[in-house]
Protein backbone atom coordinates (compact mmCIF):
# COMPACT_ATOMS: atom_id res chain seq x y z
CA UNK A 1 0.00 0.00 0.00
CA UNK A 2 2.84 2.37 0.52
CA UNK A 3 4.79 1.78 -2.56
CA UNK A 4 1.46 2.60 -4.43
CA UNK A 5 0.42 5.48 -2.90
CA UNK A 6 4.08 6.63 -3.49
CA UNK A 7 3.64 6.36 -7.08
CA UNK A 8 0.06 7.73 -6.79
CA UNK A 9 1.86 10.99 -5.43
CA UNK A 10 4.39 10.69 -8.27
CA UNK A 11 1.92 10.70 -11.16
CA UNK A 12 0.95 13.85 -9.78
CA UNK A 13 4.77 15.64 -9.68
CA UNK A 14 4.58 19.23 -11.28
CA UNK A 15 8.21 19.64 -11.79
CA UNK A 16 7.48 23.25 -12.49
CA UNK A 17 5.11 23.93 -9.53
CA UNK A 18 8.04 21.88 -6.84
CA UNK A 19 10.77 24.20 -7.82
CA UNK A 20 8.35 26.95 -6.94
CA UNK A 21 7.41 25.34 -3.30
CA UNK A 22 11.35 24.51 -3.12
CA UNK A 23 11.95 28.26 -2.78
CA UNK A 24 8.71 29.33 -0.73
CA UNK A 25 9.16 26.47 1.50
CA UNK A 26 12.96 27.61 2.33
CA UNK A 27 14.88 24.61 1.44
CA UNK A 28 18.55 25.95 0.22
CA UNK A 29 21.43 25.83 2.03
CA UNK A 30 20.88 26.97 5.52
CA UNK A 31 17.41 27.20 5.37
CA UNK A 32 14.83 26.45 8.10
CA UNK A 33 13.59 22.99 5.34
CA UNK A 34 17.30 23.00 4.04
CA UNK A 35 17.61 19.02 2.38
CA UNK A 36 13.61 18.65 1.71
CA UNK A 37 12.27 18.32 -1.48
CA UNK A 38 9.17 18.66 -3.20
CA UNK A 39 6.62 16.70 -6.00
CA UNK A 40 4.99 19.89 -7.16
CA UNK A 41 1.64 17.76 -6.00
CA UNK A 42 -1.65 20.41 -4.93
CA UNK A 43 -2.88 20.03 -1.83
CA UNK A 44 -6.20 18.98 -2.55
CA UNK A 45 -5.10 15.84 -4.51
CA UNK A 46 -3.11 14.97 -1.29
CA UNK A 47 -5.93 15.17 -0.09
CA UNK A 48 -7.78 13.24 -2.32
CA UNK A 49 -4.95 10.73 -1.47
CA UNK A 50 -5.02 10.55 2.23
CA UNK A 51 -8.59 9.56 1.89
CA UNK A 52 -7.72 7.00 -0.65
CA UNK A 53 -5.29 5.31 2.06
CA UNK A 54 -6.68 6.41 5.21
CA UNK A 55 -6.25 2.59 6.15
CA UNK A 56 -2.54 2.57 5.78
CA UNK A 57 -1.03 1.23 8.90
CA UNK A 58 1.04 3.37 11.51
CA UNK A 59 4.28 2.25 10.79
CA UNK A 60 3.74 3.22 6.95
CA UNK A 61 2.65 6.49 7.67
CA UNK A 62 5.81 6.69 9.84
CA UNK A 63 7.61 5.71 7.28
CA UNK A 64 6.31 8.62 5.44
CA UNK A 65 7.09 11.00 7.98
CA UNK A 66 10.66 10.37 8.01
CA UNK A 67 10.60 11.13 4.01
CA UNK A 68 12.54 13.98 2.65
CA UNK A 69 9.92 14.64 0.35
CA UNK A 70 7.36 17.28 1.50
CA UNK A 71 4.33 15.67 0.03
CA UNK A 72 4.72 12.55 1.44
CA UNK A 73 5.57 13.60 4.92
CA UNK A 74 1.49 16.19 4.53
CA UNK A 75 -0.27 12.81 2.84
CA UNK A 76 0.91 10.98 5.97
CA UNK A 77 0.01 13.54 8.41
CA UNK A 78 -3.71 13.79 6.39
CA UNK A 79 -3.93 10.00 7.03
CA UNK A 80 -3.08 10.41 10.72
CA UNK A 81 -5.77 13.20 11.41
CA UNK A 82 -8.10 10.98 9.42
CA UNK A 83 -7.32 7.96 11.32
CA UNK A 84 -6.96 9.88 14.72
CA UNK A 85 -10.69 11.55 14.24
CA UNK A 86 -11.99 8.20 13.46
CA UNK A 87 -10.20 5.95 15.97
CA UNK A 88 -10.57 4.83 19.81
CA UNK A 89 -8.21 6.15 22.94
CA UNK A 90 -5.66 3.34 21.80
CA UNK A 91 -5.54 4.54 18.59
CA UNK A 92 -5.79 7.89 19.26
CA UNK A 93 -2.28 7.58 21.85
CA UNK A 94 -0.37 5.55 19.61
CA UNK A 95 -1.29 8.47 16.71
CA UNK A 96 -0.32 11.03 19.72
CA UNK A 97 2.73 9.05 20.48
CA UNK A 98 3.75 8.54 16.69
CA UNK A 99 3.43 12.39 16.18
CA UNK A 100 5.86 13.54 19.03
CA UNK A 101 8.70 10.78 18.50
CA UNK A 102 8.77 12.77 14.90
CA UNK A 103 8.08 16.43 15.86
CA UNK A 104 11.19 16.80 13.79
CA UNK A 105 9.91 16.02 10.33
CA UNK A 106 7.00 18.28 11.14
CA UNK A 107 9.42 20.88 10.48
CA UNK A 108 6.99 23.46 7.98
CA UNK A 109 4.36 25.34 9.16
CA UNK A 110 2.02 23.62 7.19
CA UNK A 111 2.92 20.53 7.87
CA UNK A 112 2.22 21.77 11.48
CA UNK A 113 -0.75 23.76 10.62
CA UNK A 114 -2.68 20.71 9.28
CA UNK A 115 -1.90 18.21 12.28
CA UNK A 116 -0.99 19.76 15.63
CA UNK A 117 -4.36 21.05 16.41
CA UNK A 118 -6.09 18.54 15.45
CA UNK A 119 -3.26 15.47 16.83
CA UNK A 120 -1.91 17.01 19.49
CA UNK A 121 -4.47 19.59 20.52
CA UNK A 122 -7.24 17.23 20.51
CA UNK A 123 -5.16 14.42 22.44
CA UNK A 124 -4.42 16.79 25.22
CA UNK A 125 -7.66 18.64 25.70
CA UNK A 126 -8.45 18.26 29.29
CA UNK A 127 -5.25 16.81 30.03
CA UNK A 128 -1.93 17.32 31.73
CA UNK A 129 -0.37 19.93 29.29
CA UNK A 130 3.10 19.57 31.34
CA UNK A 131 4.53 18.07 28.27
CA UNK A 132 4.55 21.20 26.11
Amino acid sequence: MLAQLKEDLAALADPHKAAVLSRFFKTGKGEYAEGDSFLGVAVPEQRKIARKYNSLSLSDAEALLVSPIHEHRLTALFILVLQFRNGDAGTKKKIFELYLRNTGRINNWDLVDSSAEHIVGAYLHGRDKALL
